[in-house]
């Protein structure tokens, strides 16, 4: 038996005999700390007692980073039993580069070369006056500062079967003039699942009053709370298709609303027509089953579908009745029944009682509009900053057409580009909000 307590096989151990035999000179202690590097060195040297002379011993962490060789034996030592030498891999080089990744094109969308990537700047026939990008911000009041309004609001959300993008900009000519955005912006989800409800309106303060877009954000303000407090009830008569409900209920919420706003230019000491909006709203259930779409505001502004790749023009049509009463509508009778002939209006205006009130200036009329969508709508609430180009500029009518009717809703970027697509001659705010159904 040998030192390691086995019989000697034969030309098998003949590398365990150059290893651990009686030849090997022994280390003997040393005085130095024996650590891992010396240890490495010490094992590297045993095995490499028969190499090539002068070879330097590498550190364990010397280049930790690079990649291991294929798994080899020393040269000079016989192999022991098991034990196969592979060859390394050829040197092929490094790997060629990925290809380049392409961003999906959208079906139906056209693709126009433009500088530096960006989107089409404007449609007609030349373009718009003032500049594309904002020039003045509105002056500012040190001590009012949760006054200011950004030049631009974006927005979006995807509940149910509908998937929802707003915007909100403010003008090209009150970019240029530093005149604060008229149009506000109020986006809102009420209650949890699929009995939640979503809100989106916007208002237009009047035009040339100092206080026009205080006037819009607290017409949005009033009209969500309100919203926002009878969901359960609104909810539940849109799920319920129950259509003079719903436009008695929404009339009362928006009366409620538009007072609260003539209470507070009276509290301000002005006249109610210098701090006035127009208010437009669409309610969205949650309900992936209910498709149905309330539209109902006050003032003018746009309400579009687009389907089957043509827009139609839905807004609620006002139907009062203007000019003098003809007779069979709204005047009064000749003569009665009995053949006794009325007495003549000669025209003569009675002077206003001193104790009767001042009447009131005469209201916008409501509008309330309630439509079941289909798949593949596109449904577009907007004011007149775009509802106005969009009737009168057939151009841009056909832009939004090839880049709305693709499958799917745009993303938020997309849809800012899509809407501040500009028109000569129109350069009021813009609010949009567009519904795409799946």
């Amino acid at each position: 038996m040998n030192q390691q307590g086995g019989r000697p096989t034969g030309r098998e151990d003949d590398w365990w005999r150059q290893l651990y035999g009686d030849r090997a000179d022994d280390t003997g202690p040393t005085t130095a700390r024996d650590s891992l590097d010396d240890r490495f060195a010490s094992a590297a040297g045993t095995v490499n007692q028969r190499s090539a002379a002068g070879a330097p011993v590498p550190s364990p962490r010397a280049d930790s980073d690079a990649v291991e060789p294929a798994s080899t034996f020393p040269a000079g030592l016989p192999r022991p039993p098991g034990f196969t030498v592979e060859s390394p891999p050829a040197d092929v080089g490094p790997p060629p580069p990925p290809p380049p990744v392409r961003a999906p094109e959208r079906p139906g969308r056209p693709v126009e070369p433009t500088p530096r990537g960006r989107p089409l700047d404007y449609v007609g026939e030349g373009p718009p006056t003032y500049a594309a990008e904002p020039t003045a911000l509105p002056p500012a009041d040190p001590d009012e500062l949760d006054d200011l309004v950004a030049d631009t609001v974006l927005d979006g959300a995807h509940y149910g079967a509908c998937t929802l993008r707003a915007v909100s900009l403010r003008g090209d000519s009150a970019r240029y003039r530093g005149e604060p955005r008229r149009d506000s912006l109020l986006t809102a989800r009420f209650g949890t699942g699929d009995h939640a409800l979503l809100l989106v309106a916007m208002a237009t303060g009047a035009r040339a009053t100092p206080r026009a877009h205080r006037a819009a954000a607290e017409a949005c303000h009033w009209i969500g709370r309100a919203v926002g407090r009878s969901h359960a009830r609104l909810s539940e008569d849109i799920r319920g298709a129950r259509r003079g409900d719903l436009k008695s209920g929404l009339h009362r919420l928006t009366d409620r609303s538009l007072g609260k706003l003539r209470a507070s230019a009276a509290e301000q000491g002005i006249e109610p027509e210098e701090y006035a909006a127009t208010l437009r709203c669409l309610l969205l259930p949650a309900d992936p089953e209910c498709r149905t779409r309330v539209f109902f505001g006050v003032g003018e502004g746009g309400l579009f579908r687009l389907r089957g790749g043509e827009w139609q023009d839905i807004e609620p049509r006002v139907t009062d009745a203007t000019g003098e009463p003809v007779v069979g509508f709204g005047s009064l009778p000749a003569e009665t029944p009995e053949g006794d002939r009325l007495t003549m209006d000669l025209g003569i205006t009675t002077p206003p009682s001193p104790y009767d009130p001042a009447p009131e200036p005469p209201r916008e009329p409501f509008r309330f509009r309630a439509s079941v969508a289909r798949p593949g709508d596109t449904l577009l609430m907007c004011t007149s900053g775009l509802a106005d180009p969009l009737r009168g500029e057939p151009e841009l009518a056909a832009h939004l057409t090839g880049r709305w009717s693709a499958l799917g809703a745009p993303g938020l970027a997309e849809f800012l580009a899509d809407a501040q697509v500009r028109v000569k001659g129109y350069a009021d705010d813009r609010t949009a909000a567009a519904v795409w159904e799946a």
